[in-house]
C-alpha cells in the first residue's frame, strides 16, 4: 500500500538517497502511515476497519482479508469530510471471483467496475483516478502449485507491479521481485521503541530541564531520563522536517528464498497511475491469461453482465470468430480435427 502511494507521489524511479535532502512528498506519504491515530492509513485505523474481516490485536488474517481491509479504510478516508488527504484519491479494488471469496475459480478483474471507481475516486478533478489493484489467491492446498510459479514470476515484468503479499507459513513477507528460482523478500516485522506512547498514555511531562520527564498519581512517583530533543519518536515524521531520520521505516537486509517454498495464500499487487496504464495493465494481463493453459491466476472481463474475457490481438479476435454449436459448446469448423479419440481433463 505504502509503495503505491510513492509511486504515487514520486514516480518509479525514484530511490531514497543518504546523500540528498529528503523529499517533502516522501514524508507526506510517511505521515499516511504513522503510528498514530491521527495518521489515516496508521494501524489503528487499519485495526477498526478490518473488525469485520476478523482483524484484531495479535491475530493471523490471510491476504483476503488484508485485503478486503485495505479497501474499506481508503474508502472510509475518502468519504470523510474534511479529512484533507489529497492522496486519497488513490482508489482501491479488490480483485475476486465474488463477494466473500469462498465460491472457488479464478478472480475477475470487472473493467466496467473500475471505471466507475476511478471516475467516483477522481473527486471531479479528472476523469481517472489512480487505482491500486489487489489480487487475493490461493494457488493450492499445503503448497503452491508449481504450474503457477511461471505466471507469478511474470507479474514482476509489469511496468505496474507492485510484488507479493506473502511469505512462507507463520511468516509474513513482501516479495519485491524473483530471479531464476528464488523470491526476493524484505521482512518488515522489527520491533521499535515508541516513547510517545508514555508521554501520551501515562501522562509524562517535561521538567523545566527539558531533559528530564516526571509523572505521578496517588500511590508512586515515577522518575524517567532521556532527553526530549534527541529521542528519537519514530513513528511521528513531521512532514516539514526534511532532516528527519526515516531510517526506521526501511528494511535495510534483502533475503531470499526459494519461488516454489512460497505460502499458497497470497496477493498480488499493481498500480495504474491513469487510463491508459490501466488500458497497457489489461493487455499484459490478457496476454498471461493465454499462456496460463487455462489455468490463470484471474481474468479480465469487460462487464459483470457480460464475462467473456477481455481480449487485445487479432489473434484472439480470429479464435472466436469460430462457428459453435448451442448445444454442445465445441467448435463445428473444422470438424476433422475432433475425434473420439481425443482426451479431455477436467480442471
Amino acid at each position: 500500500m505504502q509503495q503505491a502511494f510513492l509511486f504515487h507521489k514520486l514516480g518509479r524511479s525514484w530511490r531514497k538517497s543518504p546523500d540528498k535532502q529528503i523529499d517533502a512528498s516522501y514524508l507526506e506519504v510517511l505521515h499516511l502511515f504513522g503510528d498514530d491515530e491521527d495518521s489515516p492509513y496508521s494501524i489503528h485505523n487499519l485495526l477498526q476497519a478490518g473488525s469485520t474481516y476478523g482483524l484484531a490485536p495479535g491475530s493471523w488474517v490471510g491476504p483476503y482479508a488484508m485485503c478486503r481491509t485495505w479497501e474499506s479504510l481508503v474508502r472510509n478516508k475518502r468519504e470523510e469530510i474534511g479529512n484533507g488527504i489529497s492522496s486519497s484519491m488513490i482508489a482501491v479494488y479488490v480483485v475476486s471471483g465474488d463477494e466473500d471469496g469462498e465460491r472457488g475459480g479464478a478472480p475477475v478483474l470487472c473493467i466496467e467496475d473500475i471505471s466507475r471507481l476511478c471516475s467516483k475516486s477522481s473527486g471531479g478533478q479528472s476523469d481517472w483516478a489512480p487505482i491500486l489493484l489487489m489480487v487475493p489467491l490461493v494457488l493450492g492446498l499445503e503448497k503452491i502449485n508449481p504450474r503457477y510459479l511461471p505466471l507469478l514470476s511474470a507479474t514482476f515484468t509489469f511496468p505496474q507491479s507492485l510484488g507479493l503479499l506473502g511469505g512462507k507459513p507463520g511468516a509474513s513477507t513482501y516479495i519485491v521481485g524473483v530471479q531464476d528460482e528464488k523470491a526476493f523478500y524484505l521482512d518488515p516485522h522489527d520491533v521499535q521503541q515508541d516513547h510517545t506512547f508514555l508521554i501520551n498514555r501515562l501522562g509524562i511531562r517535561k521538567d523545566n530541564t527539558n531533559s528530564a520527564v516526571v509523572t505521578g498519581n496517588a500511590t508512586y512517583l515515577v522518575y524517567l531520563m532521556f532527553d526530549f530533543n534527541t529521542t528519537d519518536l519514530v513513528a511521528h515524521v513531521k512532514t516539514d522536517d526534511l532532516d528527519a531520520d526515516t531510517s526506521s521505516y526501511h528494511c535495510n537486509v534483502l533475503r531470499h528464498m526459494p519461488l516454489e517454498s512460497i505460502d499458497s495464500s497470497l496477493a498480488i499487487g499493481f498500480y495504474c497511475r491513469n487510463k491508459s496504464d490501466f488500458d497497457d495493465f489489461c493487455s499484459r494481463a490478457s496476454e498471461l491469461i493465454d499462456q496460463s493453459n487455462g489455468a490463470p491466476l484471474f481474468t479480465v472481463a469487460e462487464s459483470r453482465s457480460n464475462p467473456a474475457s477481455y481480449r487485445s490481438t487479432a489473434k484472439d479476435d480470429a479464435i472466436c470468430t469460430q462457428d459453435f454449436d448451442p448445444a454442445d459448446k465445441l467448435p463445428t469448423g473444422g470438424s476433422e480435427n475432433f475425434t473420439q479419440d481425443d482426451e479431455w481433463q477436467l480442471l
